[in-house]
């Protein structure tokens, strides 16, 4: 055999360019019609947590304050090895690394046109930080979220099909 073996990781740590944490909910109940990248001020235990993927995005949201942007209620769980003097609280407010253009258009568009602001998965990026993808969008009606749910089924019908007779 030639090429490369992959070195296999013998401890849990998430590696650059793997998600942390996935927001599953974020495109059933919103409609998602922009997204931005932003970085997240963080400390050094939440960012080794995080290494360990012990991140929720469930019930967290992003919201503005006083002319920046907050990650509100995304619970990153506690270093156990780090001592108590350097621990994080688990749900405290982040704050989001926008470039002022963005943070405009974001507020503009939150205040203006009714949108929401929803952290759509965590990530660490090429370079080994902690990325956050924001989508902005609006919130779904009921009947919206039936049409969704009958299109995933029928696609997966029919991918079902062609794979048997195809």
């Amino acid at each position: 055999m030639t090429g490369k073996k992959e070195k296999k990781s013998k401890n849990n740590y998430l590696s650059n360019g793997d998600n942390i944490a996935v927001n599953k909910r974020a495109r059933f109940d919103y409609a998602i019609e922009d997204t931005f990248e932003a970085g997240m001020q963080l400390t050094g235990s939440e960012v080794k947590s995080m290494r360990l993927g012990k991140v929720s995005l469930n019930e967290s949201y992003a919201d503005e304050q006083k002319g920046e942007i907050f990650l509100i209620n995304a619970n990153v769980a506690e270093y156990p090895s780090a001592p108590n003097y350097l621990q994080h609280q688990p749900t405290r407010l982040r704050k989001l690394l926008l470039n002022q253009k963005e943070i405009n258009k974001i507020i503009g568009s939150i205040q203006r046109a009714g949108y929401t602001l929803v952290p759509m998965r965590l990530y660490f990026n090429k370079r080994g930080l902690v990325k956050c993808e924001l989508g902005l969008g609006r919130g779904k009606k009921e009947h919206d979220k039936r049409e969704t749910k009958k299109e995933r089924d029928w696609s997966r019908q029919k991918n079902r099909l062609l794979r048997e007779n195809g």
